[in-house]
């Protein structure tokens, strides 16, 4: 069913949110990241795609050490593979994966020799992530998403750095703070810690 149509419920309910006020608005938010972070602890039964918060405990390879290094950069973070995978797991919890995502597909995509396959990448990447209403857009400037589109048509392995650079320290600013003081990443610590 389309919004568009009259007396669409979806329609009226847009429009009833935006009478509220902005409180209003902040607090349903926090809820629902509240509520995406229990639907992730394994006591309440709900079971993620293998790269829950106990993944420590499970894969012992996950050297303590490495959990509580991920607190001191955000470049410790993205240098492990299970950091990565909490960080991505807590992302999702705020539906807020799609920089991460992107940040990999960019990782991925400068390892690509082919010069076929990197222009095929590049228009992939740039549909999915940097393109205005892309289906998983990430947050830039219009000034970079357009520094970027030209890149395209000379694509190398380095058209997406400045976008990259920018949802990078958008990550290290906004989400890697709040994953360090998040449920989910104190347990680990103190798991860690307890070691």
């Amino acid at each position: 069913m389309s919004c568009w149509m009259p007396g669409c419920p979806a329609l009226s309910m847009c429009r009833g949110l935006a009478a509220l006020p902005i409180t209003c608005l902040e607090r349903a938010k926090d809820l629902k990241t509240r509520l995406g972070i229990l639907l992730h602890k394994p006591e309440l039964g709900h079971k993620t795609g293998g790269s829950s918060k106990l993944q420590l405990g499970s894969r012992r390879r996950d050297s303590s050490r490495e959990v509580l290094e991920w607190r001191e950069s955000f470049d410790q973070l993205l240098k492990s593979k299970s950091g990565v995978n909490a960080f991505h797991t807590f992302l999702k919890t705020e539906f807020s994966e799609e920089n991460l995502d992107f940040w990999l597909a960019c990782e991925d995509f400068k390892k690509t020799r082919s010069k076929t396959k990197l222009a095929s990448k590049a228009n992939r990447i740039f549909e999915e992530f940097v393109q205005n209403e892309a289906p998983r857009e990430v947050n830039i400037d219009h000034e970079t998403r357009e520094i970027t589109r030209k890149n395209l048509s000379g694509a190398t392995s380095a058209c997406f750095n400045e976008a990259q650079a920018k949802t990078r320290t958008l990550m290290e600013k906004d989400s890697y703070p709040r994953f360090l003081k998040s449920a989910s990443y104190q347990d680990m610590s103190r798991q860690a810690a307890s070691k």
